[in-house]
């Protein structure tokens, strides 16, 4: 621990204190004074590595601000806290302040704000809780949506998408992906539109539905390249020849290898087609007679006429 920034926080906590006393000549208290006093002592208080009592200001600073309806502020308040549940690891309450951030950035007309501080916050903590990131960029998405940002709404249903494919809820992914290929045509990216229709077939087969993903390829499929094309018929005519040598051939294709990360990984993961041939191990015991060499049978006959032959000639010469 620092002790000097310590004690500078503590002697701006009393500066900020101070601020909010009343008296004869003073009859209200200067919030916005205090809010930056509180705001300094946090700042203070996090170089000294006190975080504890720098969350402890920094929600000083945010009642000070909603006094003074100071709702931008106020929500950077809490933004800073988000940072210090991350140097703290206690991730689990991210996202408590985030949403708080949104909420007031929102309630002082700043959608785009609100938008970007969920974002930092799943950001924070996508490697340990990615169903917590998950909702952040659904409420960021929403916000998107709201405000009629089209580029902005794209980058959040594309970080929707691929999160829930992270987590194999491939139902809520593919409604993801047909919604993020809606707000593609609205800005025309018909590139894009071809590289998730890949993906859209892909997530169909995952979920075991081959009719939908063959459907996915005919509505989508006029916006795909010629070797996405060429991968997607290959794939599904695979899976209705139940081959799967081929099916494995077409998700293995290096442009399939170098998509998002996400959908690198769920290639690997699409069930391939229940293909034939059979193995020796899979061949059901006793279920037809043996094979047998139909020239084994013309010399078991001749073998049993030369018996028959011999037999008479002892027969003959008996007598």
């Amino acid at each position: 621990m620092n002790t000097a920034k310590i004690e500078e926080g503590r002697e701006l906590v009393r500066q900020a204190e101070k601020c909010l006393k009343t008296s004869l000549l003073k009859w209200r208290p200067e919030y916005d004074l205090a809010a930056d006093y509180y705001t300094k002592a946090a700042t203070a208080f996090r170089i000294g590595k006190s975080y504890d009592q720098s969350r402890d200001c920094l929600l000083k600073a945010v009642d000070c601000y909603k006094h003074n309806t100071a709702w931008f502020h106020a929500a950077r308040c809490y933004e800073q806290i988000v940072l210090i549940c991350k140097e703290t690891n206690n991730l689990l309450q991210v996202e408590e302040y985030a949403n708080k951030a949104a909420n007031l950035y929102q309630q002082h007309g700043s959608p785009e704000s609100a938008a970007a501080a969920l974002d930092k916050a799943a950001k924070v903590v996508e490697q340990k809780h990615p169903d917590m990131a998950l909702r952040f960029y659904q409420h960021a998405l929403e916000v998107s949506m709201i405000e009629d940002s089209s580029r902005s709404a794209i980058e959040y249903c594309s970080k929707v998408s691929r999160i829930l494919v992270k987590l194999r809820m491939y139902d809520q992914a593919a409604d993801a992906l047909r919604r993020e290929i809606g707000l593609n045509q609205q800005c025309e990216s018909y590139g894009q539109i071809g590289r998730l229709a890949v993906v859209l077939v892909m997530v169909q087969l995952a979920r075991g539905d081959q009719v939908a993903a063959e459907k996915a390829f005919k509505e989508w499929g006029n916006c795909c390249d010629a070797q996405e094309v060429q991968t997607l018929e290959m794939l599904l005519q695979a899976y209705d020849d139940e081959d799967p040598d081929t099916a494995l051939r077409a998700l293995s294709s290096p442009f399939i290898k170098h998509m998002d990360v996400e959908y690198a990984l769920l290639a690997r993961e699409v069930p391939l087609p229940q293909g034939m041939p059979a193995s020796k191990a899979d061949v059901i015991k006793n279920a037809t007679a043996s094979y047998t060499s139909p020239n084994a049978d013309l010399s078991q006959s001749e073998d049993g006429a030369g018996d028959a032959a011999d037999e008479e000639e002892e027969e003959g010469g008996l007598c």
